[in-house]
């Protein structure tokens, strides 16, 4: 506690919010957002921006302009980390619409208004929290928040962050280009082979995006989704093949998108027991938020004594005047997508009730286990399937109920994902002394503006490249679709529950078992024996649903960080600074291949005008060179990249 007061004292008369620090969080936050969104569609995962944009903002401000004050660096990580934190509550649901056909293409204002307000419940439902769980509750430790305060307390180091940023966002961007705007070398390398009528479908994506995932999740859940690929695609798919599954043909040249197809049931049996147990898992930690949550309700609303500058938060009048003008914008926007207003009231009902929840839940297990290993996938799901049964309960089908359904969904992720970074935000402040209601304003202004790039990212990526289906590729073969893995898990849930399409059970149910299987191991054996290692589902379901060559190159960055730290006489604060570096390498290399990905993908979305056309061949009149160079030239890009991150994040030890 001591720290935090001797910050508020020390810290009381610095410029906090200024139009520089509100341009340069918006600026950050619009671009990890989008780095998100075409990550999330891309393998499954995002990434947080905080400690990016605190070493930007402190490479630009303090080491470029002499200037810059802690409170204004930390005004420019929340704003970002807002923005970028909605990418995972849209790509998670609003392309699932797509994919099932409701839409045929991404409307503005749903996707927009679903990300605001969305983004609004997460800042607002988690403000009369802030009190009895960042600042009272010890238990709760808020790791990521913990963190950023020290990057931004040793902010000297800023300079030298910041150029690893930005030189990893140039290589990112070119390495993309080359990839798939030139065909200079491969973007994934794909290997099948066959024993009798077995047939093995292996590889590794060449994307240093995926490898910088796979270094900040680490070795556990990077080995993890791989265990998911090697499960689907070294078990799974030839099994299928030598059963001869549904009528597969082994001669058919579509051979891998059929076995993808059915692998990706797999993984929804998988996920749903996930999400399941990821919320039994943290049944004491749910009743525990909603009673700090009741709690922190009475208090803020009990009281109107002048509290010093660290500890006030946003007026009552004005949260109570947000949450009802979001709850009457959620009404039209539902009565208006669906036609229906019985249905937007319930809906409405429903999604206050799911957000309220699972704000709360978030909230506590953020602090408890880090942003990181929140299990917002679950808790989606969660929200899925009880939406669905009031829905399906009340009488509604069809593509009304998807739409009601998903709509819902798309809220509530979105404001769990931005509760979880609100908690890490407003930990970091009470650890440098920012003024409570200022964050919570600069939050608003972070999930608002960053809104607004959801849709074009969308749109832009779908155009381009295809999100969720093969039917959407460019003209040449050179892109990938996306795979969208917990979309495509919506859209074929909606499908079964409201839909025509008969779902293969047998599959599903096969995925359950694995599940189930993940479970009884780590808690009978893994649990008391107190192994480091874990089993969690989640990470086990994306990877079984994911394309083997992207889990595979996730597991090539969780090794490199598991190589860069295994210095046995290095401090551990060494270990954590190598670690840092190799962070902030791995988000600017997410971030240049992510906004390359959607440069790369506008002059393909419009290719029917001149423009478009001029732009479009720039790229695309280029030939792919012979396959066996391009492979070699992208076996030592990833190499190389190897080097870079083992350089970068092994420990130093200051002299």
């Amino acid at each position: 506690m001591s720290t935090t007061d001797t910050s508020a004292e020390t810290n009381a008369t610095l410029r906090e919010i200024t139009p520089r620090a509100i341009i340069l969080g918006i600026m950050v936050g619009m671009v990890m957002g989008v780095a998100n969104v075409y990550l999330g569609l891309f393998a499954g995962l995002t990434v947080s921006a905080s400690i990016p944009a605190a070493v930007i903002s402190m490479g630009l401000l303090r080491g470029v302009l002499k200037n810059g004050t802690i409170l204004e660096n930390n005004t420019v990580q929340t704003i970002a980390s807002a923005g970028e934190s909605l990418a995972a509550g849209i790509i998670f649901t609003m392309p699932a619409l797509v994919i099932v056909g409701v839409w045929t293409e991404f409307d503005f204002w749903t996707v927009t208004l679903v990300s605001i307000t969305g983004g609004l419940l997460g800042v607002l439902f988690m403000i009369p929290l802030r009190k009895p769980m960042i600042v009272e509750d010890e238990e709760l430790i808020y790791p990521e928040g913990v963190a950023c305060a020290k990057v931004l307390t040793a902010g000297q180091e800023g300079g030298a962050g910041m150029r690893t940023i930005f030189v990893a966002l140039g290589v990112g961007a070119v390495i993309k280009f080359l990839a798939d705007g030139y065909a200079l070398l491969t973007g994934s390398l794909k290997w099948h082979f066959a024993a009798g009528k077995a047939h093995f479908f292996t590889g590794m994506t060449a994307a240093p995006a995926l490898v910088g995932v796979g270094y900040i999740v680490g070795i556990n859940i990077a080995a993890l989704v791989f265990v998911g690929g090697a499960i689907a695609w070294l078990i799974g798919g030839p099994i299928m093949t030598v059963m001869g599954y549904d009528g597969i043909n082994l001669d058919d040249p579509n051979l891998q998108g059929i076995l993808k197809t059915n692998m990706r049931y797999l993984g929804v049996g998988a996920m749903v027991v996930g999400g399941l147990w990821s919320i039994i898992m943290i049944r004491n930690g749910i009743a525990q938020g909603i009673r700090e949550t009741v709690s922190g309700y009475k208090k803020t609303m009990g009281t109107d004594v002048v509290l010093p500058r660290t500890q006030r938060d946003m007026d009552r009048k004005w949260i109570l005047l947000l949450v009802s003008g979001t709850m009457l914008i959620t009404l039209l926007l539902y009565n208006n997508i669906t036609g229906s207003f019985g249905v937007s009231v319930l809906a409405t009902v429903l999604m206050t009730i799911c957000s309220f929840f699972f704000v709360a839940v978030a909230a506590y297990i953020v602090g408890l286990v880090g942003s990181s290993n929140s299990p917002v996938s679950g808790m989606t799901i969660c929200s899925v399937l009880l939406t669905s049964a009031f829905i399906a309960a009340f009488g509604f089908e069809g593509e009304i109920a998807i739409i009601a359904t998903l709509g819902v969904a798309g809220v509530v992720c979105c404001a769990t994902c931005t509760s979880g970074d609100v908690c890490q935000d407003l930990k970091t402040g009470s650890l440098v002394g920012a003024t409570p209601f200022r964050q919570q304003w600069v939050e608003v202004i972070g999930v608002v503006t960053a809104s607004f790039v959801m849709w074009g990212a969308l749109t832009l990526l779908h155009q381009g490249y295809g999100i969720g289906t093969d039917a959407h590729l460019a003209v040449d073969d050179r892109g990938n679709a996306l795979e969208a893995p917990q979309a495509q898990l919506f859209s074929q849930l909606m499908n079964g529950f409201f839909g025509n399409e008969e779902l293969p059970w047998a599959l599903i149910s096969a995925g359950l078992a694995i599940g189930l299987v993940i479970i009884l191991i780590d808690q009978l054996i893994l649990v008391p024996s107190n192994s480091k290692v874990r089993l969690h589902v989640m990470p086990v379901a994306v990877g079984m649903y994911l394309p083997f060559g992207l889990s595979a190159a996730i597991l090539l960055g969780g090794l490199l960080c598991w190589l860069a730290m295994r210095s046995k006489t290095a401090s551990a604060e060494a270990k954590n600074a190598g670690h840092e570096r190799g962070v902030l390498l791995a988000s600017g290399l997410i971030a240049g291949e992510a906004i390359a990905g959607v440069l790369i993908a506008i002059p393909r979305a419009m290719s029917d005008s001149f423009i478009g056309d001029l732009l479009f061949n720039v790229f695309d009149e280029a030939e792919p060179g012979d396959k066996s160079i391009m492979n070699a030239l992208a076996i030592v890009m990833l190499v190389g990249i190897s080097v870079w991150f083992i350089r970068v994040g092994r420990p130093r030890e200051q002299s």
